[in-house]
């Protein structure tokens, strides 16, 4: 399928200095090295399209900025920080920035930008600086800071790795946050309401050893990443939602009520509340997902594959006859890294090609990143995913019918009660499709 329209795209990251002047002298201090930089999540709110870029090397001057979309005839627009450049600038007396080094972020419906901030300066490099992880909470309203919480020490392991965060805003007040630890398998689970978190364990959330096997357009690599891709569904009738999830170095798909995620000693005490939904099949490891809770659909990326991938929440079974191609192509979709649904139903994902950038290097004259959109209607159209019934197939088919029948009544003699019977088979026939497509 080819139903997604590229928004903007990008051959290297650039941002928008206050100056020509200010830009050149980022360069020469290397506070700014085009290169290192690399989009890794986004996130839609009104006219804002907001880009995270972590600090894994040095030379990044803003790991949260944001494009102006009301700005037209722009593909490649340069990157604004948000909510200031002084929220990431390193204090005279070397304090850290206000944000560090977030992955992914989500905007709830309470107008409140909720930020994962890993904490980590330098992954990739030698000299790599640990700063608690911690959850940095803006209202977009105004884009002044809510609430910054440190993750408690006891619930940070030496590995730890929190890269994506779903957040359960089913009542502004009671808000639920859901960080997934990919380095030390773990949900930290936080409660706007308290101000508290907990740790959630689970066999589910580790990575499979036979999963753990990555290639991407001749990078071949190894990775043991738990649990990763995120996606909660509308709330039922008691207000709980259901988190869909999966580790990185998996095929498979799990699920949980996050009535159980909210306590943890209720988590601890029903490990078979965690449901094994099915396979994705050979290959077929997955980073972020999310499901639209309008439709019920859980979009999730197939990176090996380079391809975005959904399923019915709705279908009792998690196989991959139930499952449907968005998009797939060797050129422009090399590792979809992030993907979400706005509040206006359109689709959004990003392709940033990371393996080449961290196992080879980017053609600095090629594009590299891209973010692709659709309406969610249009995007799971004539796929498995499909939600609207399909007249027009079922039209085709009938025709089909009818055309057949006809030949075959005009070969018999008119006064035969064979036409009457062909006429009655094209009845039933076309019947029995629309029961079929209407299921």
């Amino acid at each position: 399928m080819d139903q997604l329209s590229i928004t903007y795209q990008w051959s290297q990251l650039d941002y928008q200095f206050p100056s020509a002047e200010a830009r050149q002298q980022a360069i020469d201090s290397k506070t700014f090295i085009p290169e290192n930089n690399i989009p890794m999540g986004l996130e839609i709110y009104e006219n804002k399209l907001f880009i995270t870029v972590p600090r894994w090397r040095t030379g990044v001057p803003a790991s949260l900025n944001y494009v102006d979309m009301n700005v037209k005839n722009d593909t490649s627009p340069k990157l604004i920080p948000y909510p200031s450049w002084a929220a990431h600038s390193i204090g005279s007396d070397g304090t850290p920035p206000e944000v560090i080094s977030p992955f992914r972020i989500r905007a709830d419906k309470c107008h409140r930008l909720w930020v994962l901030d890993n904490g980590k300066i330098g992954n990739l490099e030698n000299d790599t600086m640990k700063y608690p992880p911690a959850l940095i909470v803006y209202d977009l309203k105004t884009d002044d800071l809510l609430r910054k919480y440190t993750f408690p020490s006891d619930q940070v392991k030496e590995d730890s790795g929190f890269a994506n965060i779903a957040v359960e805003d089913n009542d502004c007040d009671k808000t639920y946050a859901y960080a997934a630890d990919l380095g030390n398998a773990g949900i930290v689970v936080y409660s706007w309401e308290n101000n508290d978190s907990w740790r959630i364990k689970h066999h589910y959330f580790h990575p499979d050893p036979v999963a753990c096997d990555f290639s991407v357009k001749g990078h071949n690599f190894s990775w043991t990443d738990a649990i990763f891709g995120l996606g909660l569904s509308a709330p039922n009738a008691e207000n709980f939602s259901t988190l869909y999830f999966h580790p990185m170095a998996s095929f498979d798909e799990f699920s949980v009520s996050t009535e159980y995620l909210r306590n943890q000693s209720i988590a601890d005490d029903n490990f078979f509340a965690f449901r094994h939904l099915g396979s994705r099949g050979p290959n077929a490891q997955s980073s972020a997902s999310f499901v639209d809770p309008k439709t019920g659909v859980l979009f999730y990326s197939l990176v090996n594959i380079n391809a975005v991938a959904c399923w019915r929440t709705s279908n009792k079974e998690y196989l991959m006859k139930n499952q449907g191609r968005i998009y797939m192509n060797e050129t422009t979709m090399i590792y979809p890294t992030d993907i979400k649904v706005d509040y206006n139903d359109n689709l959004w994902i990003l392709s940033n090609r990371m393996p080449i950038w961290m196992y080879g290097k980017l053609d600095p004259e090629d594009i590299n990143f891209r973010v692709f959109s659709a309406k969610v209607v249009d995007a799971i159209s004539h796929t498995a995913c499909d939600i609207t019934p399909r007249s027009d197939i079922l039209d085709k088919f009938v025709n089909k019918v009818k055309n057949v029948g006809n030949k075959i009544a005009d070969k018999l003699n008119p006064n035969s009660a064979a036409i009457n019977k062909v006429s009655l088979l094209t009845v039933i026939l076309s019947w029995a499709v629309a029961i079929i497509v209407s299921k």
